[in-house]
């Protein structure tokens, strides 16, 4: 017995030695690949946009049109004609019209000043990009359930064993403030911070998105009141080191690094099609994978269940109404009438926020993906 024991000793020994050896091979490997520098492309990005072509004429007719409106003569009298003042012949107090001597002066006709004159222009062009800013990170982007709702800062997950996964002040007041537009390019849409080294933030979700919407989510967040909020630095657990040593938990930068392309400068038409919601859709595929069979989520805590798969299978969503898709994502309810689980459960306000075009969008190009079996 007490050579059993004595063995069962030693074995538990060299097992707790392997284990720390192995914790101690991930850490330096996990500390190494955060210590690289990394390199994307530059952009030169305008906050805000200015007003294009097509804003510019209708700005112009409404201009003119109530420019004229403010010219219209008095209402006429009940006769039809224009009221006189009270005892004045129609004609008395009428200036006789000039009679040219000799030939005729032709007539010039008056030069038409551009109604947008005195228009403050990019004012404008800011208050529109706030506006649709706003939306973007209200309904689209769901930049609040890292950031917070009042973006001074966030906890995406904070488990001991996975580690702290903390968004840090967006406001004026935080670190984003002396951003360039190739620094939030490069964090947003690449996983990278500004020092060159790789984030933990989950860019992937960010990286189609288009360089007129990161203007407005920007020119959204300068807009903001400065939050005095120190957020501290994210870090991997235990767990969560030993998934990223071994490639089970890739950072952003890694998972896009080949992806060096430009960026689309302007989404889709917001039109009820599949082309608007393939680039809607991409913010999905960080929990749902890109091919949208859904499965476990590497990044998520040990409570998190797998995300579902949004392919039309037997797994997914074969069988599903538009209705059955609304209900689901503005009330968390299934068609069984069971309630969504966590992380989804998160996603309900945003959707809410959504348009009618926007969800008509994600539905009408999840009909035209490939079905697949749920991710393993």
């Amino acid at each position: 017995m007490k050579r059993v024991l004595k063995g069962m000793g030693v074995a538990t020994l060299v097992l707790a030695l392997a284990m720390v050896g192995i914790y101690g091979w991930a850490t330096v490997s996990v500390r190494a690949s955060l210590s690289r520098t990394l390199t994307a492309h530059e952009v030169n990005i305008p906050v805000p946009y200015p007003l294009t072509e097509e804003e510019l004429a209708v700005l112009r007719e409404e201009r003119r049109a109530a420019l004229d409106a403010e010219a219209a003569p008095a209402d006429p009298g009940a006769d039809g004609h224009a009221a006189h003042p009270e005892g004045a012949a129609p004609d008395e107090g009428r200036a006789e019209a000039p009679q040219p001597a000799g030939d005729a002066v032709p007539v010039v006709p008056p030069v038409e000043v551009d109604p947008l004159v005195g228009v403050d222009l990019e004012a404008l062009a800011l208050e529109r990009a706030i506006a649709r800013g706003e939306h973007l990170v209200r309904a689209r982007y769901a930049c609040g359930e890292c950031h917070g709702q009042d973006f001074s800062g966030g906890v995406m997950v904070d488990d001991p064993a996975m580690g702290s996964l903390l968004g840090p002040n967006l406001t004026p007041a935080g670190p984003t403030r002396d951003f360039t537009m190739t620094d939030w390019d490069h964090i947003v849409r690449h996983g990278i911070l500004p020092d060159g080294r790789p984030a933990l933030m989950p860019s992937e979700d960010f990286v189609r998105m288009s360089d007129r919407e990161l203007s407005d989510i920007v020119a959204y967040l300068r807009a903001q009141p400065a939050v005095s909020n120190e957020v501290g630095d994210s870090a991997l657990g235990p767990i969560g080191t030993l998934l990223a040593a071994l490639g089970k938990l890739p950072l952003s930068a890694d998972t896009i690094m080949d992806d060096q392309s430009a960026h689309v400068v302007e989404p889709p038409a917001a039109q009820p099609d599949a082309a608007f919601g393939q680039h809607l859709i991409a913010v999905c595929t960080g929990c749902h994978r890109p091919s949208l069979e859904g499965g476990p989520i590497a990044a998520g805590p040990p409570d998190w269940i797998p995300a579902g798969n949004l392919t039309p299978h037997a797994d997914g969503l074969a069988g599903w109404t538009y209705e059955d898709f609304v209900r689901a994502m503005r009330q968390g309810q299934r068609p069984d009438g069971s309630a969504l689980r966590a992380p989804m459960t998160l996603i309900t306000p945003y959707a809410e926020a959504m348009t009618d075009v926007e969800l008509q969008a994600l539905w009408a190009y999840l009909q035209t993906v490939e079905p697949r079996p749920m991710g393993r």
